[in-house]
This record gives C-alpha cells, structure tokens and sequence, in this order.
C-alpha cells in the first residue's frame, strides 16, 4: 500500500504515506489497512492527506502564564482556546508562536515549527504544560514521555453520575473511521490507559480526577465518551448531553463557557540536568470554578 500510493502521490514521500496509513487516514474498501497490504484491482482506496507544511513560525506576543522556568525547562500554564502548534488552517495565534517569541533562537529545542514542546494539550484543556529550552532536555523529557514516566493527572466534569467509585479504562484509539476529525476506541487503535477517581457527585454531573500513560489524541474525552460519561462542554464527543439536563439555568451556563470542563491540573517529571522529581499543580480556571459554583446551587 505505502510503495503504490507513493506511485501515485510523488509529492509525498513513502515515508510521510507510511505514516498516514499507520494513522487510519487511508482506508481500503471502507477499512483501515496495514502499509504491507497488498493492493487488488478493484480495491476503493480513500486517502486524507494534511495540507502542505507551513515552512517558518511567526513570532507572537502573547502572553505565557509561567509556573516555573531554569535553564532546561519551562513550565507553564495554557489556557484554554490556545491552538498548542500550527495545524491545518491555523499558522498564527498558537502557543508555538508565543514560544519563539518568547525565547531566544539559542534557547530553543526541537523542531523550528515545535519549539521545546514535547507534549501537547487540546485547544479548549486548560493546565500544565512542560518545555524545553535546551536539545537534552528535549530528547530527556521526550524519553520520559515515551517510556511513561511523566506523571499526568486531569480534573473533568462529566454528564451523569459514575457506577464506579474508579476505574481504569483500556481501549486502543484510533481515528474514527467514518467521521475524520474525530477519534474512536477501536480495536485496530493504538493502546490507550486512562485511569479515574471521583472526587464529587452532583445530582446530574460527577467531578473526576483522571490521570493518563498514554497521551492519544482526545484520548480522556474519548475514553470518558466510551463509557457514556462525556465531558460537560464538549459538543465533539458529547453532543446532544447539554438537551438532556433538566435545568434552562445549567445549559445557559454551560453554553457560555464555550469550552469543555478539562484541566491539567497535576504534572510531574524527574528534572532533565539535576535529575530532581519535579512536581506542579495548578488551581481550574476561573471559568470552571464558577461553573462548579452554579452546580453547587443547583445541587443544593
């Protein structure tokens, strides 16, 4: 499959196919497929390919809430609604963009289009996010996000009350077959472990303490959708929930939070040069809290 599409798309290498093919952004006859299958006439091949690159960051003033900054690392905390890198569509206003800005081009890491970031947030989670200033620190913290020693732990607001008191869930993901801009838990996915904690029940929503080893695209929102306990604010993996509550109130203040109830609240690694363990919390966004405010009332 990756040799016959790089036949027929010569501006792509075998390389860059290879790797959308392992993504299930090509689907064969409807299905995913693996680079070594065999391609048979007849066969309808369906191919999502990214838009072409975008070649230089653009500098951007935007203001980072830092925690926590040395030599090798930053940490700091994002808001919601930063984009975290360029994507399709989006070359300006992202927290790469603040980063260059922000560091000189000596205190810089990794790829000139990533600069230092080694992991990622979606665009409305809030929270902690760590970056590196030098290429050891880079290559160290990226070795320890590979080999899961990153500790990582989430607040969520979900819809409905949990059956569990915890739970740990173990489903691969993988791109949704059917609707592209969107993951899923498949079988053919890659593995996936989220692991929660309730920390309150309300009438109609349960606060959770989520902590993640893996780090799938979505991979909290899809796993918290799987077991039908969606993020409150989340029309991708939740749509249709907010119809569902029994208060005008509660949907008007979850429709003008315009994000979803996600927060990187803890983060923990072992310091790149000093090999210290180093650990950060941050309080949720006022936004959240005022939310939690309102469910306080109305579960009173």
């Amino acid at each position: 499959m990756d040799q016959f599409l790089s036949l027929q798309l010569p501006s792509y290498s075998r390389t860059q196919l290879h790797r959308q093919i392992i993504n299930t952004d090509v689907l064969v006859n409807g299905a995913s497929a693996k680079p070594s299958y065999k391609v048979h006439t007849g066969d309808l091949i369906e191919v999502e390919l990214p838009l072409p690159p975008i070649t230089e960051l653009v500098p951007d003033q935007i203001p980072l809430d830092i925690v926590f900054e040395d030599k090798e690392v930053i940490v700091l905390n994002k808001p919601a609604g930063l984009v975290v890198h360029p994507a399709a569509g989006i070359e300006r206003g992202t927290l790469a963009n603040a980063l260059v800005a922000y560091l000189s081009e000596n205190n810089r890491s990794g790829s000139p289009l990533r600069p230092g970031i080694v992991h990622r947030l979606d665009r409305d989670t809030s929270g902690l996010m760590v970056v590196a200033k030098t290429e050891s620190a880079h290559q160290n913290l990226t070795e320890q996000f590979a080999d899961r020693k990153v500790k990582k732990e989430y607040i969520a607001l979900v819809y409905g009350q949990m059956r569990l008191v915890s739970e740990v869930i173990n489903q691969p993901i993988g791109r949704h077959p059917t609707q592209r801009t969107k993951m899923a838990v498949l079988s053919k996915g890659r593995a996936a472990w989220s692991c929660y904690k309730v920390r309150k029940q309300y009438k109609q929503f349960t606060l959770v303490d989520v902590e993640i080893k893996t780090g799938r695209t979505h991979q909290i929102r899809v796993h918290l959708a799987h077991i039908n306990r969606p993020v409150v604010g989340d029309d991708v993996y939740g749509s249709g929930q907010i119809n569902q509550l029994r208060n005008q109130k509660m949907q008007t203040a979850i429709t003008n939070l315009n994000r979803h109830f996600l927060h990187a609240a803890k983060l923990a690694f072992i310091h790149p040069s000093t090999n210290e363990y180093m650990y950060f919390s941050s309080p949720l966004a006022t936004e959240l809290e005022q939310l939690l405010t309102v469910i306080e009332v109305d579960n009173t």
